[in-house]
């Protein structure tokens, strides 16, 4: 599929949205392997300012891949749910067809995107889930059993509050087909952290599309510190049940 747009030839109908913040020591790698691809992803890596020069790095690579990559830079450290808002404006404004949202430190399998990407094209997904957790068995590799057990019950927690059919609701390697996101309404999206994995399931399965899961081996970072933090599980495990409360914003 050939877009031609003001000032740049694009060659795929897909991209991968990759959020960084302080991911020097795996951003050129994870980016080389995903264009390593048997098919052709466009990247667009959104950093929210790193301090450690993740950005510099991108912005040499954008010389030896000048018509796959690209970068936007926001100004400060906003959360993860606001990066990919902004990654989905652009993604859309680009006119790409399907975007996959992807961690930076190879928890997520390079070789797992055109799984996702073939849910959605030539599956019968509107939304394809990277799922550690399908039909309740745990593909999780190098966490901690306090770290897994809590990713786990919050993802059955969702689903009892919610009755969303997706095992894994916290997951964030996700395929969408650009018309889901044209449906949502990005800019009502509440919440920034953990939780916006949730709600955007949750607003996509409320409009009716229909939600894949592929099931993926999760492999905790090797390199570069976690996000995670005790404010993200809180806003997830309170945020849902106002969710729930209030159902689908008009």
């Amino acid at each position: 599929m050939l877009f031609l747009q003001a000032d740049c030839l694009f060659m795929s109908d897909a991209l991968v949205i990759i959020p960084t913040y302080n991911e020097k020591e795996n951003i050129e790698s994870i980016i080389k392997t995903v264009f390593l691809q048997e098919k052709e992803f466009h990247i667009l890596v959104v950093d929210d300012n790193s301090p450690d020069g993740t950005a510099s790095i991108v912005e040499e690579l954008m010389t030896q891949f000048p018509k796959q990559l690209f970068i936007e830079k926001r100004r400060g450290k906003n959360g993860l749910g606001t990066a990919y808002i902004h990654g989905f404006k652009w993604a859309l404004a680009k006119k790409y067809d399907y975007i996959i949202e992807m961690d930076a430190d190879f928890s997520h399998n390079p070789k797992d995107l055109i799984r996702l990407y073939n849910a959605c094209h030539n599956g019968k997904g509107d939304v394809s889930v990277g799922s550690r957790y399908v039909n309740n068995q745990v593909n999780v590799v190098n966490w901690d059993i306090k770290r897994l057990l809590l990713s786990y019950f919050a993802s059955r927690y969702v689903r009892l509050i919610t009755r969303i059919p997706v095992f894994d609701t916290t997951a964030g390697f996700v395929c969408w087909k650009r018309n889901v996101l044209e449906t949502i309404q990005l800019d009502k999206i509440k919440f920034i952290g953990y939780a916006f994995q949730i709600e955007m399931k949750f607003k996509a399965w409320k409009h009716g599309f229909n939600i894949k899961e592929v099931s993926v081996i999760f492999t905790d970072r090797d390199l570069g510190a976690s996000k995670m933090s005790g404010n993200i599980i809180s806003e997830a495990l309170f945020g849902v049940i106002k969710m729930r409360l209030k159902g689908l914003p008009k």
